[in-house]
């Protein structure tokens, strides 16, 4: 039997990509500047920097230069930042009463950049294990991590930030009903236009590594999170906890990790359809930023292309390390 054959070829897929003005037609996703956020690191003093050893090229920032870096990603085009404090061990305790003082580092950062009359928006993170003596994203009795009494303080967390200004509350605690709970403190107390950013599928990751070094919380965590992070083989799960924070009043949903998560990221943005976001976490920046200081890979090239693959996957943007570095080059 023969097949009918037309003359080879009438498709050629090379003919769309030999030339750069034809490639740019036929793109079919892209990445902006406007697709990064930042998130940044606030430390105690003056005019302190504090390099983070197991994230190169990643400094904790006193106030008063966050507020300078805050203006310089501005200026960049990069539409927010997402703060994360370094809470001196003295001030951390098991109930972890310092993450709704309102003069905290977050809080007077928050401030800071707002009375600086930056123009960016502030996404701020919902999570205990900053000020933990435990370590852990929530309260601890009699080693369980205790679901409703931490879902209080995170609302009391919230409500704080929202006072100081934060535009954006990012809760990436896990707890069951902590989305609810935030959008309900925020509405009553005339918080409306407060958006969250619920952390909807955050799974119990190896990846977060460096990440706890830059926040001081490596040394003080007893045990793991896998009682209340998603377990890296549950999608189905992850779907459930993403509807779930909709439908209790989440705005935006982000995936965590990123890259070994992609599969989620365009699940969760066919299903819903709701703005999504990954964040490239501590692990995959340390990752790229290693293998590119040993010369086995073109950074920078790299650095591109793992953004890319988050708009492909459906992210509507990402929390990057690389953000500043990035904007620079599409900005060129």
């Amino acid at each position: 039997m023969t097949v009918n054959q037309a003359p080879f070829p009438l498709t050629r897929f090379r003919r769309t990509r030999a030339a750069a003005p034809i490639r740019n037609l036929v793109r079919e996703s892209s990445l902006s500047v406007h697709d990064l956020i930042w998130p940044v690191f606030v430390c105690a003093g003056s005019n302190e920097r504090q390099a983070v050893a197991s994230m190169p090229g990643v400094e904790r920032l006193s106030v008063d230069l966050l507020v300078e870096a805050a203006r310089e990603a501005a200026s960049l085009g990069i539409p927010a930042i997402c703060i994360f404090p370094y809470t001196d061990p003295s001030l951390k305790t098991e109930l972890c009463e310092e993450a709704w003082n309102p003069d905290n580092l977050s809080n007077r950062a928050i401030r800071a950049i707002r009375e600086a009359g930056i123009e960016i928006a502030i996404m701020t993170d919902i999570a205990l294990d900053p000020y933990n003596a435990n370590g852990h994203d929530g309260i601890v009795r009699d080693g369980v991590i205790v679901n409703d009494e931490t879902v209080e303080a995170l609302v009391k967390m919230g409500l704080a930030q929202a006072e100081a200004g934060a535009d954006i509350l990012g809760p990436s605690d896990m707890m069951d009903g902590r989305i609810g709970a935030i959008r309900a403190a925020l509405e009553a107390e005339n918080h409306t236009n407060v958006t969250i950013m619920s952390y909807a599928a955050k799974f119990a990751s190896a990846f977060y590594g460096p990440f706890r070094d830059a926040v001081g919380a490596s040394g003080a965590l007893k045990g793991d999170k896998k009682t209340y992070q998603i377990d890296p083989l549950n999608a189905r799960e992850a779907l459930r906890c993403v509807e779930r924070d909709l439908r209790e009043g989440a705005d935006m949903v982000m995936v965590k990790p990123g890259l070994p998560y992609l599969d989620m990221c365009r699940q969760v943005k066919d299903r819903f359809g709701a703005p999504t976001y990954a964040y490239q976490v501590s692990g995959e920046y340390a990752m790229i930023q290693a293998a590119a200081q040993n010369g086995w890979i073109d950074g920078e090239k790299v650095m591109l292309e793992s953004l890319m693959a988050f708009r492909r996957a459906g992210c509507d943007g990402v929390l990057t390390y690389f953000a500043p570095r990035v904007a620079k080059i599409l900005n060129q």
